[in-house]
């Protein structure tokens, strides 16, 4: 990248960055040093490239000034897990919607793909879901009572059965991205599919009403945290392929400790999840304006949380 290019790429961030060392804006400490950590990675590349410029010359200068300033006044909250969830996440995953759309549409695009697939191939559905399952499901149908899956086991041993197997996909759609994202988005191809072909077996059945009622009180939270973590794992996979102005040994550590950010967000979302379908779903006999509300309330939250609160709280930051 010429010089220039570079100056003019990343001079607004600069600019911000004297500004708060000149006091004249107010930055908290913890934002402060996440520029201070770019600066120095913009010093290292204009030491590379441009060695002896104004360039170096002036970054070399920020870095000096900054490093007393923020290790002398950046302190741990004695409420960091509330400033977490509060701040320091919504302000990072608003820089990695882009991978959250990307996991979304894959995710979409292999649903359909799942459903097309069972409405024209006879034996797909079986292959997907598997004959013991397939056929448990039409013994429940000819009884009078579909779901019946959902009322087989303990509340309590479904709750913790399925909230560590849902933690378990998630931890291999985050991890997978170590193989440069393809891992991630197998990850979603896979659950897609399997929600495409499960929901279209159910239409077929003249139930997808009744499914879709029943399954999406918890499958909304479930589903949606799935694709934020496979979101997670493309974070990971940029953060190797793209290092961008970063060294690729930093970038990497970027990607992994963002992604592992995302991670940790999903963990009681998965929770919800869980106690929704180990202690509300078994529970067909609901009013339909019951299940509703539960499932367009748990929709609500993930985009709130996940996609409106992340712009807020970063507009607020900037105006301040």
């Amino acid at each position: 990248m010429r010089e220039a290019a570079f100056v003019k790429q990343n001079k607004d961030k600069w600019s911000t960055f004297e500004s708060a060392l000149a006091n004249k804006t107010n930055l908290d400490p913890n934002v402060l040093s996440d520029l201070y950590i770019e600066i120095t990675d913009h010093l290292s590349y204009a030491k590379t490239f441009y060695p002896a410029s104004n360039t170096e010359f002036y970054l070399n200068s920020l870095a000096s000034q900054a490093h007393q300033k923020i290790y002398r006044t950046k302190k741990e909250s004695k409420n960091r897990i509330i400033s977490f969830w509060k701040t320091e996440f919504p302000l990072m995953f608003k820089h990695h919607h882009r991978e959250l759309l990307i996991a979304f549409l894959v995710f979409v695009f292999f649903s359909f793909v799942g459903a097309y697939s069972a409405a024209n191939e006879g034996d797909f559905v079986r292959s997907i879901l598997g004959d013991g399952y397939v056929n448990m499901t039409l013994e429940n149908i000819e009884k009078g009572d579909p779901m019946a899956v959902y009322k087989q086991m303990g509340e309590f041993n479904m709750f913790l059965g399925i909230t560590i197997n849902n933690i378990r996909v998630a931890l291999m759609a985050f991890v997978y991205g170590i193989m440069l994202g393809v891992g991630t988005l197998v990850v979603m191809l896979q659950n897609g599919i399997m929600l495409g072909s499960f929901q279209y077996f159910f239409y077929e059945q003249g139930l997808l009403w009744e499914s879709v009622r029943t399954i999406w009180i918890h499958g909304t939270i479930e589903i949606s945290v799935i694709i934020i973590d496979g979101c997670a794992g493309l974070v990971l996979a940029n953060g190797m392929l793209f290092p961008g102005t970063y060294t690729r040994l930093e970038s990497f550590k970027r990607g992994v400790k963002n992604g592992l950010k995302i991670m940790v967000s999903t963990l009681p979302f998965f929770v919800v999840a869980g106690f929704l379908e180990g202690f509300v779903t078994r529970h067909t006999e609901m009013p339909d304006w019951l299940a509703i509300i539960i499932i367009l309330g748990s929709l609500a939250l993930i985009l709130f949380y996940y996609v409106i609160y992340p712009y807020q709280i970063h507009k607020k930051i900037e105006t301040e």
